[in-house]
């Protein structure tokens, strides 16, 4: 018996890196998982890897294209109980070179498309009963990061975004929380972040490891399972104390 049996989980940027991660633990714990993402070459890779997944293609820019996707997704299901809105785009650069076709990008992915996701699961989640939303936000909120000041932005957002939104539906059962890896090695960041940068984050932490992929998944695990059945509002930091180290 898995802690989230027969919950139907939908996972945004699923395909890879933390998102493929989250899955692979959510279908180890008995949910039916859904993975929502553009890459679609990547999404078939990623549903050979996770038992039971079903590729979602979406572009989660488009509001209509993801209402869409999760109502279709959620009606064969028979409903959806689970939201991790993981989907975000990279581009660091100092703030006064920043292109506004990479502010506009990193917006649309994640920060608008976290709020359309929100859109499309609340009425199912509401017809539930009840379930889990988990917000992927970032250390980069709690500390200065080099060139990744347009990212540290919208994470911030969506930790304000995760307290207003537990207010709004916590009468509904719905919990809504966000969880703030610190680095984790995954394709996408080891395409921005060479191995001395790796190594610079580790010796910044006092665990002196970096969180794994799986790490972060047994934290979204404990999130969307009745284990947090009274947690709502926070964001949970899974980081090895990084953000709290002194000098």
């Amino acid at each position: 018996m898995g802690v989230l049996d027969g919950k139907v989980a939908i996972i945004t940027g699923g395909a890879g890196g933390i998102g493929r991660g989250i899955a692979r633990a959510y279908a180890r714990e008995g949910a039916r998982v859904g993975l929502l993402d553009i890459d679609e070459a990547l999404l078939a890779e990623a549903a050979r890897d996770v038992p039971g997944a079903v590729p979602l293609p979406c572009d989660i820019c488009d509001r209509k294209q993801v209402l869409r996707v999760v109502d279709a997704y959620a009606g064969e299901s028979g409903g959806l109980d689970i939201l991790v809105n993981n989907a975000a785009y990279f581009f660091y650069a100092p703030l006064v070179d920043m292109p506004e076709d990479e502010v506009g990008r990193m917006l649309d992915v994640g920060l608008k498309g976290a709020l359309w996701s929100l859109q499309a699961a609340t009425p199912h989640l509401i017809a539930r009963g009840g379930g889990a939303i988990i917000n992927l936000s970032s250390v980069a909120v709690s500390v200065s990061i080099s060139r990744a000041g347009v990212y540290s932005a919208i994470k911030g957002a969506l930790d304000a975004l995760t307290r207003q939104q537990a207010v709004e539906l916590g009468g509904h059962g719905i919990r809504v929380n966000a969880l703030a890896p610190g680095p984790v090695v995954t394709p996408g960041a080891s395409s921005v972040i060479s191995e001395e940068g790796w190594a610079a984050r580790r010796r910044r932490t006092p665990l002196n490891r970096l969180a794994t992929r799986a790490d972060v998944a047994e934290a979204a695990v404990f999130l969307a399972s009745e284990s947090s059945a009274t947690v709502a509002g926070i964001t949970l930091k899974v980081d090895g104390a990084m953000t709290v180290l002194g000098y």
